[in-house]
C-alpha cells in the first residue's frame, strides 16, 4: 500500500457540555454527549521515503505545526518507522469553532497511517496516543457517539435517533484556553446520568434539549458572533445552543424546513448525524 486518498475526518456537536469540577492539576472535569454529524475534512496519504512529513493545505491554510502533523509524528515514533508520508488536507471544517475539525483531522491521521505504515497497533494505544495530543481525539478514534466524561477519556457509546440539525459558524473564532482561563466559568455543576439525558426533566425522551453548554455565558460575553449567531437562528424559530467552547452554534432542524442564507462571512449548514465514524474498523480492536 502506497497511498489512502478520501480519508473522512467528521466534525462534531456537543449536544451539552457540563463542567462538574478540577483536577489537582488544574484540569477542567467534563460531562458531554458528543455526536458525530456529516460535515467533514477529508484528507490524502501518500508515502514517503527517508522519515519526512510534510503537509499540502487544499483548503483552508492550517497553522504551519498543526495536530495532524503532531499525530503524524507521535506516531511515527511510537512506532519506530523510518516511512516519511505527505498529508494533503481540505479542510472544510471551521477552526475555533467547537466542532472538532483538528482533533477529527488527527484522529483520522493516526487511523490512516496505522495502515499505511503497517503498524497495526490496537485502538486503545491510538487513544493513548491520540489524548497526549488532545483531550477530544480518544472520542473521534473509537468512532461511536458517546457519553463523554473526565477530561474527554471515559467513553460510554450512546444510541441517538437520526436528526438534522442547524450549524451555524459567525465570522469570529474562539480559542479553547481563553473560555476555561475565565473566572467567571461555572465549574461545578452536579454531575448528571446517562438516564437523565435520555429521558430530560419535562420527562420528554429528546436528547437533544438536555442540560446546557457551562461555556456558552463566558463564550457569549468574550465574542458577540455568538449572540448574534443564537439570535439568528431564532429568527427562524430554532432554539440554538452553542457547541464545545464555540464560536459555531446549532439547532435541531425540523424536517421539511430550510435554513436561510447565513450573513456574510458566516458559515452556515444544514447537518445530519451520523450513528459511526467512517473509518471505524480501521484500526485493531482491544478484544
Amino acid at each position: 500500500m502506497k497511498a489512502l486518498y478520501d480519508v473522512p475526518a467528521p466534525a462534531k456537536l456537543n449536544l451539552f457540555l457540563h463542567v462538574v469540577g478540577r483536577r489537582p492539576d488544574g484540569m477542567h472535569l467534563l460531562q458531554s454527549a458528543f455526536m458525530l454529524i456529516d460535515w467533514c475534512d477529508t484528507l490524502h496519504f501518500e508515502l514517503r521515503p527517508g522519515g519526512a512529513i510534510t503537509r499540502e493545505d487544499l483548503g483552508a491554510p492550517l497553522p504551519r505545526q498543526d495536530l495532524v502533523i503532531a499525530a503524524a509524528q507521535a506516531l511515527q515514533r511510537a512506532g519506530g518507522v523510518a516511512a516519511g508520508v505527505h498529508i494533503a488536507i481540505d479542510k472544510q471544517v471551521p477552526s475555533e469553532a467547537g466542532l472538532g475539525g483538528g482533533s477529527s483531522d488527527a484522529a483520522s491521521c493516526l487511523l490512516a497511517l496505522n495502515r499505511l505504515w503497517g503498524l497495526n497497533l490496537p485502538l486503545g494505544r491510538l487513544a493513548q496516543i491520540g489524548l497526549s495530543l488532545g483531550a477530544d481525539l480518544p472520542f473521534f478514534l473509537h468512532g461511536r457517539n458517546a457519553w463523554v466524561e473526565g477530561i474527554g477519556e471515559r467513553l460510554t457509546p450512546l444510541a441517538l435517533p437520526p436528526a438534522r440539525f442547524a450549524v451555524v459558524k459567525p465570522a469570529e473564532g474562539l480559542a479553547t484556553a481563553r473560555i476555561f482561563a475565565d473566572p467567571l466559568l461555572k465549574r461545578d455543576t452536579e454531575p448528571a446520568i446517562i438516564s437523565g439525558f435520555a429521558a430530560n426533566p419535562s420527562g420528554s425522551p429528546n436528547p437533544y434539549r438536555f442540560g446546557r453548554n457551562d461555556l456558552q455565558p463566558v463564550a457569549q460575553r468574550l465574542c458577540a458572533g455568538v449572540t448574534q449567531a443564537l439570535e439568528w437562528l431564532g429568527s427562524q424559530g430554532l432554539q440554538g445552543r452553542m457547541t464545545g467552547s464555540g464560536s459555531a452554534v446549532f439547532a435541531p432542524l425540523p424536517s421539511g424546513q430550510a435554513l436561510r442564507a447565513a450573513p456574510a462571512g458566516w458559515q452556515a449548514r444544514e447537518c445530519g448525524n451520523l450513528e459511526v465514524h467512517p473509518l471505524i474498523g480501521w484500526a485493531p480492536s482491544d478484544d
